[in-house]
């Protein structure tokens, strides 16, 4: 008896742990989801802050490609075009016939590489100003090459006099004009590279505001969530307390009513008041119904302690349902006849056997019959049906009743431990809320589980869901196999 107290004192307080621990859960799950918001927002801030420092970069790579590149281009031009010309000056300075074909080749070497170029310049001109000035360049530079091929012409025919006055009058102003082209072609490359400095320039301040923008918000935001989750902290704190008081008021409340009738009758006993045997019996009775209800209270806070800890190990083995039907009904025919409930059984003929431990489908199966008769109202009837399920190759076990129901806002908190509906509580039916937590605990144990299915004031379907067991599987394939070829052979 000390080790059964024990057992029970022991069950509570691992009950009340994992009460402590659920709380604890609660407060951790909104501390990390507060973290998981303030990482995606500091994400945010940061790929934002980050985008305008990509914008940034890429204005100064435009400006390199565009203001840059473009100096270096025109510097070429520039350098080709006073080759084109020094090589022509060296013609018509040089009596040496040879010395003049080469410098002439020359000169024709360097136009190519200028011509190349300002059609490279057209090609990659963006704006009207750009296009009108590589136009003006590329007309200038057509006059001079004209001009110059005559000198070149006069210098190869022996009048050097002749190709001089044509250079004089022609050759210079032209070129004149080619490089004033390239001069104010540069100005633009120039003027457009202090814009885009300037671009870059407020971009940068820009991003540097937005950056100092984002930092703030994020320690802002960080300091609100730390706040929130002290918050959260002490509403799951105040949880904690609701839920250790309303268990133990409802294990109070559960344990102290048997004890006191038992008391009661005891006390009547030995006090002579009962003086015959037909009241002895019906006190004996009554003390033996009590004692049932507070062993069954016991028993169930002992093993829902073990299955949260996970010292309940089930072995699983071949079981014919009808065992555990009948095990259940006889352990709860006196509540059913003493309610006067009515037992609804359709059991399909061909139910495989299931693989589960049979005392816990027992405890499990009866958890819902239970249950089913403490909800079932001004109605009288509780169905069990069993069903095989091929496509899952389950045993749908379903547990049904026509009472209160359960509304569907609760249906997903209603195997919660602890958890009583605040209608339930209400309307004073009495309950740990222990009994469908360990009965799905039990059910997952054995690789099943238990849906449901309810509406208000029509009542409600558990369904276990068990896996058939192998051997059971093997035997009704060979059967089918068996049926196969008999049917073959004739």
């Amino acid at each position: 008896m000390f080790l059964r107290n024990y057992a029970v004192s022991k069950a509570l307080d691992s009950l009340l742990g994992f009460a402590r621990t659920q709380g604890q859960r609660l407060s951790k799950y909104g501390s990390l989801f507060l973290t998981i918001v303030v990482c995606i927002v500091a994400l945010g801030l940061g790929i934002f802050a980050v985008g305008d420092l990509q914008v940034v970069d890429l204005q100064a790579q435009q400006m390199y490609a565009v203001s840059v590149l473009g100096l270096r281009h025109i510097g070429e031009l520039q350098y080709e075009a006073q080759e084109t010309r020094r090589s022509t000056l060296y013609a018509l300075t040089t009596n040496d016939s040879n010395r003049q074909l080469e410098y002439a080749d020359q000169s024709r070497a360097a136009d190519r590489h200028v011509t190349e170029g300002i059609a490279e310049y057209l090609k990659q001109a963006g704006i009207p100003q750009e296009i009108a000035m590589g136009h003006n360049l590329e007309a200038d530079w057509a006059d001079y090459l004209k001009i110059r091929d005559e000198v070149l012409a006069s210098i190869l025919e022996g009048s050097a006099k002749e190709a001089v006055d044509l250079d004089l009058k022609g050759g210079v102003p032209s070129f004149d004009r080619v490089r004033q082209d390239l001069d104010s072609i540069k100005r633009l490359y120039d003027e457009r590279a202090a814009q885009q400095l300037a671009l870059v320039d407020t971009s940068s301040r820009r991003s540097i505001y937005r950056l100092i923008t984002v930092l703030t918000l994020t320690i802002s935001f960080a300091c609100i969530s730390i706040w929130l989750v002290q918050r959260s902290r002490l509403a799951a704190a105040l949880q904690l307390a609701r839920l250790q008081m309303d268990f133990v008021a409802s294990i109070s409340h559960e344990l102290r009513t048997p004890l006191s009738v038992i008391r009661s009758a005891a006390e009547n006993i030995c006090d002579g008041i009962v003086d015959n045997a037909e009241q002895l019996t019906g006190y004996g009775s009554m003390i033996r119904n009590q004692t049932r209800q507070v062993t069954d209270l016991v028993n169930q806070i002992l093993l829902f302690a073990a299955t949260r800890q996970r010292k309940q190990a089930y072995a699983l083995t071949s079981v014919p349902f009808s065992q555990v039907l009948d095990s259940v009904t006889e352990n709860i025919s006196e509540l059913l006849r003493d309610g006067g409930f009515v037992l609804e059984q359709h059991i399909d003929p061909d139910l495989p056997e299931l693989l589960a431990d049979p005392a816990a489908l027992t405890q499990c199966l009866q958890n819902l019959v239970v249950n089913a008769i403490k909800y079932s109202g001004s109605s009288k009837w509780i169905g069990i049906f069993a069903s095989h399920s091929t496509s899952e190759n389950k045993v749908l076990i379903r547990v049904q009743d026509r009472g209160i129901g359960i509304a569907h806002s609760e249906l997903k908190r209603i195997f919660e431990p602890f958890y009583r509906s605040p209608a339930v509580s209400a309307a004073q039916i009495h309950g740990t809320g222990l009994g469908l937590a360990l009965a799905r605990n039990i059910a997952q144990a054995m690789a099943g589980d238990i849906l449901v299915q309810s509406e208000l004031q029509s009542g409600s379907i558990f369904t276990i869901q068990i896996p058939v067991s192998p051997e059971s599987q093997l035997r009704v394939r060979a059967k089918g196999f068996t049926t196969k070829a008999s049917s073959t052979s004739k």
